[in-house]
């Protein structure tokens, strides 16, 4: 039997990411999709007509039986409460990036799981990014020998400011760039090279009528001595490369984004031909000076991610991305924070 999963939220995460990759996982089917939007109930109806489409959360609670899985791609602050509400109702679930607005609520989270015996899962899909999962291929192999440095970059250029939550100030919202992208860079820093033990962190608000950080840097010094430093950026009128891995014996550098994104908001997914796959123009290069390559990219492949809860809820598998390393992320971001705002580097101890 399929395993039934509910979406909870059908703006961006929703409707461009988890809708159409649950969709195209064999075994999984996308069963219901809440969302009090017209406009977007009607467009889960056109697209997915098989799909119940609810008005309110509550009416998820009601037949907790009828779900195997609840995904929540609602607003950051309600990440916690409505994870903590499918647990009680006895449903395992996967919370988009980031996990909570504290550390601090993403280990009650935590706790709670541990307690009903249900797993949480975080959503962090760059680690299926194909330039990512090109790096991993390196770095494990030790093609590129010991990694000295590891620059990650992801900058737009978005100079006026966009009304919604995401620019919010409010701390209960986790607006801004450093929990928006910064989950992700700083997720595929410590999935990579471990937790760091310090931290120093830029952190500005550049556009005119920004409340929330839109321009960060950030430092991450790891136990085996790799140093991660960090970009993410609204106001990049000049896109730096993508990665820039610099090797003991061989460094790899690529520009540009994973067009896995791209294809997704054109309506394509997983199933058709050609997802994921990176064209040679946009291949990094490999090497050293004077003796480099192009190097293929991997194939970028978000569904695994779902192809992968799905083995964890039928027992097979352990969860792809667990709390542990999301709450890590959470820690490290308020590490940044501080080290921010005392201009000092900083430990990541929780507070």
């Amino acid at each position: 039997m399929d395993l039934r999963a509910a979406l909870i939220g059908y703006g961006t995460g929703g409707s461009v990411f988890h809708a159409p990759l649950i969709s195209s996982v064999p075994g999984m089917r996308l069963a219901a999709v809440v969302t009090g939007d017209p406009e977007r109930q009607r467009a889960v109806a056109e697209r997915y007509p098989e799909t119940t489409v609810l008005a309110s959360a509550d009416r998820l609670w009601e037949a907790s039986g009828g779900y195997d899985l609840v995904v929540v791609a609602a607003p950051n602050r309600q990440h916690v409460p409505l994870a903590r509400t499918a647990l009680t109702s006895g449903i395992p679930v996967v919370v988009d990036k980031p996990v909570a607005a504290t550390a601090a609520d993403a280990r009650s989270l935590a706790a709670l799981s541990a307690v009903r015996g249900l797993p949480v899962i975080p959503f962090h899909n760059r680690r299926w990014d194909g330039d990512y999962r090109t790096v991993l291929r390196l770095a494990g192999s030790g093609a590129l020998g010991g990694v000295l440095r590891f620059e990650s970059r992801f900058e737009r250029w978005r100079p006026e400011v966009r009304a919604g939550w995401k620019e919010s100030a409010d701390p209960r919202d986790a607006g801004g760039i450093l929990y928006d992208l910064g989950s992700h860079l700083i997720d595929q820093a410590i999935a990579l090279f471990g937790r760091p033990d310090r931290v120093y962190a830029e952190i500005d608000t550049r556009r005119r009528g920004a409340a929330a950080p839109d321009d960060v840097f950030v430092a991450l010094e790891h136990r085996g001595g790799t140093r991660s430093h960090l970009w993410m950026s609204a106001t990049a009128a000049e896109l730096g490369p993508r990665f820039r891995v610099l090797g003991d014996r061989a460094a790899y550098t690529v520009s540009g984004m994973d067009g896995q994104e791209e294809a997704l908001r054109a309506g394509l997914t997983p199933k058709d031909p050609g997802f994921g796959i990176a064209p040679p123009e946009s291949y990094g290069v490999f090497g050293t000076p004077g003796d480099d390559r192009p190097e293929p990219t991997a194939p970028g492949a978000y569904h695994e991610f779902y192809t992968a809860v799905a083995r964890t809820l039928r027992g097979e598998a352990p969860p792809p991305v667990t709390l542990t390393d999301a709450i890590a992320g959470l820690e490290v971001i308020e590490a940044a924070l501080r080290s921010a705002g005392e201009g000092a580097v900083v430990g990541t101890r929780p507070e």
